[in-house]
């Protein structure tokens, strides 16, 4: 069959769900599935499809018949080509619907997993301005729309400081408002764009690796401090002091202005030396009375009132009641560790990333909690018989890994020690629901909470807890 063949239209077709990865999903007259990226469950479509797989079609909403009740009017302008927030045109009550039932579906079709009944998903309170981290790039040859390209007029500024386009690592969307993170992150990117055209300070070329200005990162903590990053691509003083000058004296209230020198092809800071230009080269985040200390290269959850509520749920499942031994795997920058001390008799931390448990334990001791212990490695190397026997046997285990799940030594670990309790916190059900199928002859389900961290997306995190048969 011709590459011409596999491509169809598929017209009067309604969209009947939501599913992985944010995209919507249609049926085609002979049953097969087609997967959309710009549509509401709801609307009624012509679709064009662009792929085919064995089975399924990936497609695009070409003419729309009939517009879903379920959808509402973006509030950015950038809505449909920057690549954040592609749920935004869907009302939130339908966004945690669909969010749920995804939660769901792994866990019941990938894990064939018996459930409890099911808690509500835990919605955000705010549905905007959440975020207390945003990374922007700039680019001396912004993303040009297809009117811009097609119109005789002169473009005028072709400089962006904002997004990369999905899938092109080179095209950057020069952003006007951003809805995801709350003043003054607007003002401050607007104003380093503003001043640095006036000053004729070169914004970064990818593909030629030219110009000064890479990246910029702006973190608000609850506290109200504010940290502010420039990566500058030359070691170039007086036009880097000019714009950090500018931004100290524009903007009193950053806390931590700093900066990097980076001349490497990639614009990672994890191995760069980070330079403080003025205040200190951290802040702070509260927490339920607890301070974390946060510099550049931290961790942090990024939703800083909706991670407390993921922490409260999570240390309401682990039931303790102030005698247990509390294993916390994954520990990252020890926060659900330190958040559970205090219900806790004693709590071990584990986490891969050296720097992450240097902060754990620098957090825990500003914080006066001396029932916490960290230690770094590998999670299937170092959490092992000796590690049990050397530090105990744990009563709870509560483990929090990344999007790919546990190690299959991991889990079978888990099953070796056989603590009372395992509560799981999930950023991806699918590997989740993997993992639990793994336990599920020595452990039954009897708590899931699904919380949602980043409204106007398809993410969700999923919290269990495993008690044993």
């Amino acid at each position: 069959m011709s590459r011409r063949n596999k491509k169809k239209v598929f017209t009067n077709i309604e969209v009947v769900d939501a599913g992985a990865k944010g995209k919507t999903i249609a049926k085609s007259p002979d049953g097969a599935v087609i997967f959309l990226p710009n549509a509401v469950p709801g609307d009624v479509v012509d679709i064009q499809t662009f792929k085919k797989r064995k089975s399924y079609y990936e497609g695009k909403a070409t003419v729309f018949h009939k517009l879903s009740d379920k959808r509402t009017e973006p509030v950015c302008e950038h809505f449909g080509v920057c690549g954040g927030c592609k749920w935004q045109d869907m009302d939130y009550k339908y966004q945690l619907f669909y969010k749920q039932k995804e939660v769901e579906n792994n866990l019941k079709r990938l894990g064939h997993i018996e459930l409890p009944e099911i808690t509500p998903i835990l919605g955000s309170e705010k549905q905007y301005f959440y975020r207390n981290k945003m990374e922007f790039s700039f680019s001396d040859s912004r993303w040009l729309t297809l009117e811009e390209i097609q119109s005789d007029e002169e473009l005028g500024d072709k400089n962006a400081l904002g997004f990369h386009i999905p899938g092109m690592w080179d095209k950057i969307l020069d952003v006007k408002k951003c809805h995801l993170q709350a003043d003054p992150s607007n003002a401050i990117r607007n104003e380093v764009k503003r001043f640095a055209i006036e000053n004729g300070l070169q914004f970064f070329n990818t593909r030629h690796q030219t110009g000064l200005l890479r990246t910029l990162m702006i973190r608000t903590a609850s506290t109200g401090e504010i940290m502010v990053l420039i990566q500058f691509f030359k070691d170039e003083q007086a036009q880097r002091e000019l714009l950090l000058n500018h931004l100290a004296e524009t903007f009193p209230e950053i806390t931590a202005l700093l900066y990097v020198i980076n001349e490497k092809a990639n614009d990672t800071i994890y191995d760069q030396e980070i330079i403080c230009f003025k205040g200190r080269d951290h802040i702070f985040e509260d927490m339920e009375g607890l301070k974390f200390k946060i510099n550049a290269k931290s961790f942090y959850q990024t939703n800083s009132e909706q991670a407390y509520e993921l922490y409260k749920i999570t240390r309401e499942f682990a039931g303790l009641t102030g005698e247990e031994l509390v294993y916390d795997l994954y520990t990252g920058t020890g926060t659900i560790a330190q958040f559970v001390a205090k219900k806790a008799k004693k709590v071990v931390g584990v986490e891969a990333v050296p720097d992450a448990i240097t902060a754990a334990k620098a957090n825990a001791k500003a914080n006066n909690i001396d029932n916490v212990d960290f230690y770094v490695g590998d999670m299937k190397n170092v959490f092992n018989k000796t590690f049990i026997k050397t530090h105990g046997h744990p009563d709870v285990i509560i483990t929090d890994p990344p999007r790919d799940g546990m190690h299959k030594d991991v889990v079978a670990m888990l099953l070796n020690v056989a603590p009372e309790k395992i509560v799981y916190v999930s950023c991806n059900s699918a590997t989740q629901a993997r993992d639990l199928a793994l336990m599920d002859s020595m452990y039954k389900v009897t708590k899931t909470q699904a919380v949602d961290m980043f409204p106007q997306t398809h993410h969700v995190e999923n919290v269990v807890l495993l008690e044993k048969r």
